[in-house]
């Protein structure tokens, strides 16, 4: 069972955790003797979370849903970490939706010329202007030091200035250490913060990093040497998430010789630094070539949904980073104008409405002839009875599936780009209850009713459509995972070449496939 972690609470919340933990204990009891039920008393006369988590793990059962009979143990660990990281949320309606990312660090006013009048105007990438600022000799030597010890971070010393920085240190303060620390610290913190890969090398890696908005360079070097800090300015640039530092461990026992291990390894930690440093409190995670959805809490994995991703190829799945604004019950399906008249479907089904209503379908002929057909909700819905909306402009999101024996294969690699989630149901009924307050009584009737139901979040929750080919599994070993879409050779290939200055590009321009089927 996992245990609840964070601040210490208020006596009434005291109460409550040790009211769970009671509840827990007892539960844990009654499962063992084979009694799983529990009186639900009316509303208020506990968290709301603990009640209606536990009760979300549900079992499919037909066109209908029975609530709380199986992993009610683990439903109610589940729970109490999820109740207390959500606890803000329980207060009256917000007017706008919460952003659970955390905060952004004000950013510094710039004191860097403005580019030429005659600059490019918009999506031209520039070289980055890096500040110079004075260093005094006890500063360009903590930087010096800190360069040196950089390859445990998967980095490359000879990339920033070393040489060139010991050179200046033995000719002393003046213009040519300021000109050289000055590059040296701020390559170094872009690629801490940002990664060293270039963009090109980024393949389908669309997710837009907001750490130097946060953190700009000029900040961070005005910072360090105001503070005279220069390794905790430069180390707090690090990623947050467990698996940076499980990679890191396992980069320093990693023997010298084996340098295809130690270059993987590399890789995927750069990886983390493409992403935001800090990925929030609550957030949902998958990692496409492990086939695999994290519902996580503080960085604690809660609960895992097996995926089926995109195929390789056109239709391989991008790497976002978006948010969940709504969850749909009981979706409609809009057939794609491939299947409509590229196969024909749209004349086929007006031809004959009988076999279209028993097929679930809608079809309707506008004035100009164009046919629209749209799948009724159902259990044999194209996207099954649940849909997860997190809009991006490739019209990638989470949903449910009829075809659910694709989640026992091994490679789970058969949609068109769109992630399929085992036991979406569940999923999505737990964002109704922490992104909007639902009860459990109005989640069952809006399943239950066959409609379709569109439930916006009052409180909006990250989703992040990662690709990592070395990383931690579901249960916290570390491992590898086949490179489904061969992309880690343009990031090997960058490693094994100089550094490449950075420009303001900050995300793929590769051409964003918005496909009309991306089931």
């Amino acid at each position: 069972m996992i245990a609840a972690h964070g601040p210490r609470l208020a006596p009434e919340g005291e109460r409550r955790k040790q009211f769970i933990a009671a509840k827990a204990a007892m539960l844990e009891g009654r499962a063992r003797n084979g009694q799983n039920r529990e009186h639900v008393g009316s509303r208020g006369e506990r968290p709301p979370l603990f009640q209606e988590v536990r009760d979300i793990f549900v079992v499919e059962q037909g066109k209908g849903i029975r609530l709380g009979r199986i992993g009610v143990a683990k439903g109610v660990a589940a729970a109490a970490l999820l109740w207390q990281a959500a606890q803000p949320a329980w207060a009256a309606p917000a007017p706008a939706p919460e952003d659970l990312l955390p905060p952004p660090v004000p950013a510094a006013t710039p004191t860097l010329p403005p580019p030429p009048v005659d600059a490019p105007a918009v999506d031209v990438p520039l070289p980055v202007a890096e500040p110079v600022m004075r260093w005094n000799r006890a500063d360009a030597q903590a930087l010096l030091a800190y360069i040196q010890t950089v390859e445990s971070e998967g980095l490359i010393p000879a990339d920033y200035q070393l040489s060139e920085l010991r050179t200046a240190l033995l000719a002393g303060e003046g213009a040519a250490l300021d000109t050289i620390a000055s590059r040296a610290f701020a390559w170094l913190a872009e690629d801490l913060r940002d990664g060293r890969t270039p963009m090109d090398a980024r393949v389908q890696w669309f997710v837009v990093d907001p750490d130097q908005d946060a953190t700009p360079t000029l900040q961070l070097m005005e910072r360090a040497l105001s503070t005279g800090d220069i390794a905790g300015t430069l180390s707090g640039l690090l990623p947050t998430h467990p698996d940076y530092q499980a990679l890191k461990a396992a980069l320093a026992a990693t023997p010298r010789a084996d340098r295809r291990t130690r270059d993987l390894i590399r890789v995927n930690m750069d990886r983390w630094r493409w992403m935001k440093r800090d990925l929030g409190d609550i957030y949902l995670l998958t990692n496409v070539p492990e086939f695999q959805l994290r519902l996580t809490v503080k960085n604690r994995i809660i609960r895992t949904y097996r995926t089926v991703v995109g195929i390789p190829g056109r239709t391989a799945t991008p790497q976002l980073a978006e948010t969940v604004t709504a969850v749909v019950f009981n979706p409609t399906w809009t057939v794609p104008q491939s299947i409509v008249m590229g196969e024909g479907l749209g004349p086929r089904l007006l031809r004959n409405p009988r076999s279209a209503a028993a097929q679930g379908y809608k079809v309707t002929r506008g004035a100009d002839g164009f046919i629209t057909v749209v799948q009724q909700p159902g259990d044999n819905n194209a996207l099954g009875r649940m849909k997860i909306d997190m809009p991006n402009p490739h019209a990638i999101y989470l949903h449910d599936t009829p075809a659910k024996d694709k989640f026992n294969a091994e490679v789970r690699a058969f949609s068109h780009g769109c992630i399929r989630t085992e036991r979406a149901v569940e999923l999505g009924m737990t964002m109704a209850i922490l992104g909007a307050g639902m009860q459990h009584e109005e989640l069952v009737a809006n399943f239950n009713s066959g409609k379709y139901t569109k439930v916006p979040m009052t409180r909006t929750f990250p989703v992040y459509l990662t690709y990592f080919t070395m990383a931690q599994d579901i249960n916290g070993k570390l491992g590898r995972f086949a490179d489904l879409y061969g992309r880690d050779k343009p990031v090997l290939a960058s490693f094994a070449q100089a550094r490449q200055l950075k420009t303001t590009q900050r995300t793929s321009e590769e051409p964003v496939v918005q496909l009309d089927n991306p089931l």
